[in-house]
């Protein structure tokens, strides 16, 4: 089996990598009968010479190796015929922009397997960038804070080296008596809690959140039951909400009204209430000023999210009267950060944490016959046609 790990071709730029140099020397320990080429870049966070000093041969062709393992989208241009190809494909959501990329994966009779539909049984994602989107996005969540007031300048986080050097600058700043509410349960959410945890901020229960005043910044992480409830007053389990998320309302304006600063971690899924509407952005009693919306849902479930912003230009304002985006510095506006690429600003972490996840889950599946489904799960397209799992893509393909 020959592995080809990919250039990185979409812009702008991305500096990760599906494999640093350590984690290949460590899958090659650990299965020697692989061969692993490197696809020469100019771009990535690890240079042509890091991985020819950890033994490992760059190439400019990757045409003979079985399994090209990528981040981010492959040009319809740079895709080789039956192969098998691991990467963010972002066609799993029909994503218009995308179907193109699809049908052009079909028609090279290539085996996509999507980062995203590398899944458990249950369907818990095993791969993925989140916790980095929690790490950056909490700390440009605070720089954002700091530019608004001008009362503290805090570095670009693409400029420093990693999740330490982010720490480090935090616990520099001189933070106001911030109430600080962070939604989510999963990786993004851990992420930003290692932030809030790094800067020694406290961490208070949702009873002291909503009831007590501090004098000192602390935060509250809630999770789904906490900001939704059942329309007809029965309490019942998270699976519950899961299930029938049509038979629950928002419950979240009761943390609006003493919130300073949201950091939005969660999972949004489909028929889930909104949290932050557009009448509560209005309302007379909402404090929150400041959001870090790391999940970057468009027009959904926070009604100030109404694009997603850049690594250059991180922060917009928004106007809950005019419903209109404003210059962040408007005496009007709610602070967003809305970001929807937050990893690319720590590439090698990111690039760190996905090999070692990738490798632990995905590697040993094609030595052990795949016996927890892993790859079967995970494969969208076979011999030329959706796999059963993603028929429900076939209209999509067809432009239906």
């Amino acid at each position: 089996m020959i592995v080809g790990i990919l250039k990185e071709r979409k812009n702008p730029p991305d500096k990760r990598v599906v494999f640093s140099p350590d984690k290949l020397q460590e899958l090659k320990s650990r299965f020697p009968s692989v061969s692993i080429k490197v696809e020469s870049s100019d771009i990535r966070i690890f240079s042509d010479l890091d991985y020819k000093n950890a033994g490992f041969e760059v190439v400019n062709d990757l045409s003979d190796c079985e399994i090209l393992l990528g981040v981010k989208e492959i040009p319809i241009e740079a895709l080789i015929s039956n192969k098998k190809y691991f990467f963010f494909s972002h066609t799993i959501k029909k994503q218009l922009h995308n179907r193109k990329l699809l049908q052009a994966i079909l028609e090279k009779n290539i085996e996509l397997f999507d980062h995203e539909t590398i899944v458990k049984e249950n369907g818990v994602r095993l791969i993925g960038f989140g916790r980095y989107a929690g790490i950056v996005g909490t700390y440009n969540g605070f720089r954002t804070i700091g530019l608004k007031n001008n009362s503290f300048h805090l570095p670009k986080a693409s400029i420093l080296a990693n999740q330490n050097a982010l720490i480090e600058q935090l616990q520099k700043i001189n933070l106001p008596n911030l109430k600080i509410l962070l939604t989510g349960s999963g990786k993004v959410a851990f992420g930003a809690k290692e932030m809030l945890d790094g800067m020694r901020i406290k961490q208070v229960l949702v009873n002291e959140f909503l009831e007590n005043n501090f004098t000192e910044p602390v935060f509250c992480i809630i999770d789904v039951l906490d900001y939704n409830k059942r329309k007809d007053g029965k309490v019942l389990d998270i699976y519950d909400f899961y299930n029938h998320p049509e038979a629950y309302e928002s419950n979240f304006f009761r943390f609006v009204k003493v919130t300073d600063f949201f950091i939005a971690g969660h999972f949004f899924g489909d028929g889930s209430p909104i949290l932050f509407s557009k009448e509560n952005a209005k309302d007379p009693e909402n404090k929150i000023r400041f959001i870090a919306d790391i999940s970057c849902d468009i027009d959904g479930p926070i009604a100030s999210t109404i694009r997603s912003s850049t690594i250059e230009n991180p922060i917009y304002g928004y106007d809950p009267i005019t419903e209109k985006e404003v210059d962040f510095s408007d005496e009007n506006a709610i602070v967003v950060m809305a970001v929807d690429n937050l990893p690319c600003e720590l590439p090698k972490d990111a690039s760190e944490g996905f090999g070692e996840m990738f490798l632990e889950n995905v590697i040993p599946a094609f030595f052990d016959g795949d016996k927890n489904g892993i790859l079967s799960r995970a494969k969208i397209t076979e011999n030329g046609k959706l796999t059963p799992r993603f028929s429900y893509l076939q209209e999509y393909v067809d432009g239906i």
